[in-house]
């Protein structure tokens, strides 16, 4: 197995060297064959790029991409996935809110259930958190029990930004989401196909609010209900 982790990038040139630091020092499972880092700078207004273009210049391993302009973390993800040589992608924010620390945990547990789609949660029990938004908080569950209750299944963290998908499975979505609705289109897409296709993992959580670089906001809410309905409810392709 070959893993692809695609990093999408925007404004965190403090955070950028940190965060491939520790993927670097992951102990990956015995099983992969192979890990690259695909990342994809959607055209950043601070010092990102050059920052990951430093880092990347001379090591193995790694593809470096930067959109013309900005068009979101849809967008920028599937950039990287079409540029990916991995026979499975793993999606990791760029910001430190995710610990790579728990990305064995979740290709152990598509290897052991023999799955296409793995789902991090940042609320199921099993690690320890500090205290989140308690607004941001029941503003997912609002999105995550109306996806349950679209899809019927009962997940518990729609909007989790650790997605582990295999090429089979991504190759079939055709996905089209190019912001934060992606993540909604994602897995209600892989629902859709087969629903005991994908399993959820507890995953650690160090959430940022809007002073710290927080880059989700309060109109950004309205457009991944709309996407859910969208692709939920109306079932578009």
């Amino acid at each position: 197995m070959k893993l692809s982790i695609i990093i999408p990038l925007y404004n965190e040139q403090e955070n950028i060297v940190v965060l491939l630091d520790r993927l670097l020092n992951i102990n990956y499972p015995g099983f992969l064959e192979n890990v690259e880092y695909v990342i994809i700078d959607d055209q950043s207004t601070d010092n990102s790029f050059n920052v990951a273009q430093d880092f990347v210049s001379g090591k193995d391993g790694f593809k470096l991409f930067q959109h013309n302009r900005n068009e979101g973390k849809g967008a920028a993800v599937r950039t990287g996935i079409d540029n990916a040589d991995g026979d499975v992608f793993l999606i990791q924010d760029s910001d430190l809110e995710l610990s790579p620390s728990d990305i064995p945990s979740m290709l152990e547990t598509m290897r052991t259930l023999d799955i296409e789609f793995v789902n991090g949660s940042r609320y199921l029990p099993g690690v320890a958190r500090p205290l989140a938004s308690f607004k941001r908080y029941w503003g997912n569950r609002l999105f995550t029990n109306l996806t349950s209750i679209l899809i019927d299944v009962k997940l518990t963290d729609m909007a989790c930004g650790y997605k582990l998908i295999h090429r089979n499975l991504y190759n079939r979505l055709l996905l089209k989401e190019n912001r934060f609705g992606f993540e909604a289109e994602l897995i209600i897409k892989a629902l859709r196909l087969k629903r005991n296709n994908v399993a959820e993992v507890p995953v650690k959580y160090f959430p940022r609010n809007a002073g710290e670089g927080k880059k989700l906001n309060n109109s950004d809410a309205f457009k991944i209900l709309w996407t859910i309905i969208k692709y939920g409810l109306f079932r578009i392709n």
